[in-house]
């Protein structure tokens, strides 16, 4: 896991702004989420119910407003807008939202071709 802040990114001339962040050159999957006051993403929804989230890719986050913590590997540390977060394959993560300052963070994933 690595947290940096989107005003340290500079430019790109081609391909995506994240590329020195986020290994591959396309970004093909991806969103946005809106986090309810309090809420834990990813609670439970493991395999056969786990509390257990990982990808076999990186992950990125970029929180676009509120606050919060983000809980990877069951160590918590606090997020704020303009962090970027880079989840690395096999990381369980979790984002928690701040109650008075909810998260709503976009989130994608990169790689080699389309």
């Amino acid at each position: 896991m690595k947290i940096v802040r989107i005003n340290t990114l500079g430019e790109m001339s081609n391909g995506h702004f994240l590329q020195k962040l986020l290994p591959g050159t396309v970004i093909y999957k991806g969103g946005f989420s809106l986090g309810l006051p309090g809420k834990r993403t990813h609670s439970f929804d493991g395999p056969e119910g786990s509390d257990w989230h990982v990808h076999d890719d990186y992950e990125l986050f970029i929180v676009l407003q509120g606050c919060g913590e983000l809980e990877v590997n069951q160590k918590r540390c606090p997020v704020r807008c303009g962090d970027v977060i880079i989840i690395e394959p096999g990381e369980d993560h979790h984002l928690i939202s701040d109650m008075q300052e909810p998260l709503i963070v976009s989130y994608c994933h990169a790689r080699s071709q389309l």
